[in-house]
């Protein structure tokens, strides 16, 4: 955010205009508190409101076009920064009071609100949403604007880095701690008061009611937060043939996830859960690799079938402490099982073991990663053509591998059509029990040879794997679902109008067209970015955060190399620029896989940076020889907007081509900006 909002505020306001001896302090606080607020509201509007679980880049354009237009509105008289905690608690009351919940898995009321009630219908919770974050973010907007012009421009950014790293700090070790919301709301509500946002009376109870409010929601008996959820337990009674059945139910973001109970209820009414240890001698099972362990059901299931050894692996600690909390097989208090918290690929790339069993145990992340606005969850790269070749690679000699998900027939078919191109021969397929109208499909493969012991193998259609480039398993063809159509929409609608409103006629901004590219292109080019490190060290939140930090400090080091080195005419820069672009297209991330993983980050940092280095110092250049920075901004502005939604075009292309369409865009500014770059000179 701060890449492309910084320096757009240089003309803002003038610098010492009838202003104070400028507050360092005071411009790093607002930028770590902009950017605090907006990881804040990306993790808890999406654990409220399920319908925001996979477009999570809906409520990151939201802070960026409410930021935006904090700088636009930086020179007019009204204070939105004091009206922010208004705007805040009105948007925590309305997602609190109107939530969405996933209480079934097909039919006609698979959506609840508040207290079992319907809950309020896409068109309306999603828009509100979208204009109430904007609010909020509009108004730290402004205040960091206005102390933003106070500055030297370079001046001004270093610190916008500095105060934008703070927050991604701050909240990455708040997230990874577990905290629950309270500790992010008296976070904000700190820097609210230090910050001068509450000063009048009734500010007070405006900033107090944002604290009690998310203390009641965080001092819920049955919710506790991880880095990735707001995981929900409760107990529920499963009744089958007249008989009684109970355990503990585990919802992640208020979608069902998992259910504990012990072994001979798994018997009655989960049975597939034992389905693979009919194809695998008891003798062989020296040690089993559980991927997606969660609450350990799957772990107690093998250690009672006779696995000596059990590498339990589990991205989510919190659901880790729950299985040692409530699992009645005691499964991870065995010694015979050691625990792994960490992301399933991650694991395969980095473990040198061989297993007799390697099983695929649910891994339903339910958590997309933050800031994508392509369905890129936890589990993706764990059900690629490429991840399965890899778990094959564990195998050892005679060994069996297993998967299992909610059965649906072009999902069935497409993970079997995976396993038969991985092993070279049709896996085993056991369907289990009905469960909330759907049964569970247990695919099984032998290393070599025909799994034994199976009387159904699958005979379905082909359905084309999904590779790591694309990997979007359940979408049942490359294309964009129409809801993700009808969302861009929505934001593009509501950024024409506000853009205009705030930054006048929209012909003023014809003059710099190519800033409009360049900001489509950047938001491009750093959304590739999480993705390839996703891919390359694993989908945890601290992963994401390391690329958040890294993209900020690539900016930083391009202001730097601005202060004191005197950069070439910017026709180089661009050259230079569409290089680094050329060579991270033409070295595929998969290709980094192999190497050591101190190796691997070296690379992967070298190519996913490089670029955003030179973009910055293009943009630079070009931002600071504009006649009005106000329309300027507002064209980039636009064109960052435009390159969240360009991001759709993976589900269809895949990741790496955003990578042409970023050069094209750089292309395209280039040759729109030519008359500019004849006469720019060079920079010092």
């Amino acid at each position: 955010v701060s890449t492309d909002i910084a320096p757009m505020a240089e003309e803002a306001l003038a610098p010492g205009r009838g202003a104070e001896e400028p507050s360092r302090w005071r411009m790093v606080g607002l930028s770590m508190l902009m950017l605090f607020v907006e990881l804040a509201l990306i993790r808890w509007t999406a654990a409220n409101n399920v319908h925001l679980a996979t477009i999570t880049n809906f409520v990151l354009l939201a802070s960026f076009l409410g930021i935006g237009l904090g700088f636009l509105l930086a020179q007019r008289p009204v204070d939105l920064f004091r009206l922010a905690p208004l705007s805040l608690i009105a948007l925590i009351g309305f997602v609190l009071v109107f939530p969405v919940r996933l209480v079934a898995l097909h039919g006609s009321h698979e959506f609840v609100g508040l207290s079992g009630r319907n809950p309020l219908s896409q068109v309306v919770s999603l828009p509100v949403i979208f204009l109430l974050v904007v609010l909020v973010m509009a108004g730290i907007g402004q205040a960091t604007a206005r102390v933003f012009a106070q500055f030297t421009p370079l001046d001004a950014y270093r610190l916008d880095i500095a105060g934008s790293i703070a927050g991604i700090v701050l909240f990455s070790v708040l997230s990874l701690a577990g905290l629950p919301p309270i500790a992010w709301g008296s976070v904000v509500a700190a820097l609210f008061v230090a910050l001068g946002a509450v000063r009048r009376w009734w500010q007070w109870p405006v900033i107090a009611a944002v604290v009690v409010v998310l203390l009641f929601e965080s001092l819920s008996a049955v919710d506790v937060w991880s880095p990735y959820y707001k995981i929900t337990t409760g107990h529920v009674t499963t009744t089958v043939l007249g008989d009684r059945y109970h355990g503990l139910a585990v919802w992640g973001n208020n979608i069902p996830y998992q259910t504990i109970y012990s072994l001979h209820t798994l018997h009655r009414i989960e049975s597939f859960y034992f389905f693979p240890y009919r194809h695998v001698a008891q003798a062989s099972l020296s040690n089993v690799l559980v991927i997606g362990a969660g609450t350990g059901n799957d772990v107690g299931v093998a250690l009672s079938e006779g696995a000596r050894h059990v590498d339990a692996v589990e991205i989510d600690p919190q659901l880790v402490q729950l299985g040692k909390e409530y699992n009645p097989e005691h499964a991870y208090q065995s010694p015979r099982v050691s625990l792994h918290v960490a992301d399933g690929r991650a694991f395969l790339q980095d473990t040198g073991n061989q297993y007799p069993l390697i099983l695929y145990a649910l891994p339903d992340s339910l958590t997309a990663l933050t800031g994508q606005s392509a369905p890129v969850g936890l589990e993706n790269y764990l059900l690629t053509v490429q991840a399965v070749q890899e778990a094959r690679q564990h195998l050892a000699p005679g060994g069996t591998f297993v998967m299992y998900n909610y059965y649906q027939p072009f999902l069935l078919d497409r993970y079997a059509t995976t396993l038969d191109q991985v092993f070279g021969s049709r896996p085993c397929v056991e369907v289990g029990n009905v469960l909330a109208g759907r049964r569970q499909a247990v695919l099984t493969e032998a290393l070599h040879g025909t799994t034994p012991h199976c009387s159904t193998f699958w005979t379905g259609k082909t359905k084309a794997p999904v590779p790591d480039d694309r990997p979007f398993p359940y979408l049942p063809v490359p294309s964009i679902p129409n809801f993700y159509l009808l969302v861009v929409g929505l934001i593009l609608a509501a950024s024409l109008g506000l853009v205009r409103g705030a930054a006048g006629p929209l012909r003023k901004m014809a003059g710099y067209f190519d800033l409009f590219l360049m900001g489509a292109a950047f938001l491009l080019l750093e959304s590739k970015n999480i993705v390839q490190f996703a891919l390359l060290f694993g989908t945890t939140w601290y992963v994401n955060s390391l690329v958040f930090a890294g993209v900020l400090l690539s900016v930083y080091a391009a202001v730097e190399t601005a202060r004191h080195v005197r950069l070439p005419r910017p026709r180089l820069l661009y050259l230079a620029l569409l290089v680094t672009l050329a060579i991270s297209f033409a070295v595929a991330p998969s290709s980094l896989l192999g190497l050591p993983v101190v190796l691997r980050f070296l690379a992967a940092t070298a190519l996913a940076f490089g670029p955003i280095y030179f973009a910055n110092l293009v943009f630079a250049q070009r931002f600071k020889d504009t006649s009005s920075s106000t329309t300027a901004f507002g064209a980039n502005l636009l064109g960052a907007i435009v390159g969240g939604v360009l991001e759709y075009l993976s589900l269809i292309t895949g990741f790496r081509f955003l990578l042409v369409v970023v050069g094209v865009l750089y292309g395209l500014a280039f040759f729109l900006g030519r008359r500019w770059l004849r006469a720019a000179p060079e920079a010092r």
